[in-house]
């Protein structure tokens, strides 16, 4: 029988909408749009991801029950109340200038709350899978700039081309260059010193995989298990 109460993509989904909430309560966010309604549609998924802990269904089967259904539709409410598709423009036209680094992790955090709601139906077709990496993306990008970071000479920041959107990655290792095709897990923002990063690249002792196998935006190809062990103590911490 699978243990639903320790199953990865349902723990992160919980922890993602705490973060909402506490993101959104907090944040400083100007223009048209009903925190209201996006703050109550957010508590209500609560007690539907509860509910499946304690189901003791196989993943498969959690994916097609209707917690899952009112999961997805509680995140389109919360795009719609948030503003429509395009939400994140207004906010960021209507910021002052000293807000735009705190407005700039938040708008990265509400995003992966979305992503990880809107992807947890897929992710739990993947099957009884007990790693913490199963619960987040690992996507393959091209580094498509990089740049320095304005308050640290140890630091670059990255523009990474995900096919189908365009992420910013902060690393400490300096030999990365255009071009390269690399393996991000998108795992819950983090700031470094005033940089907000939306995902880590995957890597080892030699600094990051720049030569990753895949279609850009897919899962990467070939990569060594030993380059997920940072990602795993990550969504270990995130959890706690």
């Amino acid at each position: 029988m699978w243990d639903s109460s320790k199953d990865y993509p349902l723990l992160v989904a919980q922890k993602s909408v705490e973060l909402f909430l506490r993101t959104v309560e907090g944040a400083n966010l100007r223009g048209k749009w009903n925190k209201k309604k996006a703050l109550s549609s957010a508590r209500d998924m609560v007690p539907e991801i509860q509910s499946l802990y304690y189901s003791y269904l196989d993943p498969e089967e959690i994916a097609e029950t209707p917690q899952i259904g009112n999961l997805e539709n509680g995140s389109h409410e919360i795009v719609d109340a948030l503003g429509g598709k395009n939400w994140h423009h207004q906010f960021q036209e209507f910021a002052s200038k000293d807000d735009k680094e705190k407005l700039t992790a938040s708008i990265a955090k509400i995003k992966f709350f979305l992503s990880t709601i809107s992807r947890l139906k897929g992710r739990l077709q993947l099957g009884e899978i007990n790693d913490p990496v199963i619960a987040i993306d690992i996507l393959t990008g091209s580094v498509s700039s990089v740049g320095k970071h304005a308050k640290s000479d140890k630091l670059l920041i990255c523009n990474v081309n995900l096919g189908d959107r365009a992420v910013t990655v902060v690393t400490n290792d300096l030999k990365v260059k255009d071009g390269n095709h690399v393996a991000v897990a998108m795992l819950p923002p983090a700031v470094f010193q005033g940089v907000t990063s939306e995902g880590m690249f995957l890597g080892g002792g030699d600094g990051i995989l720049k030569d990753v196998g895949g279609e850009i935006g897919d899962l990467p190809h070939g990569i060594p298990l030993e380059a997920l062990n940072e990602t795993r103590n990550l969504v270990e911490t995130f959890l706690k």
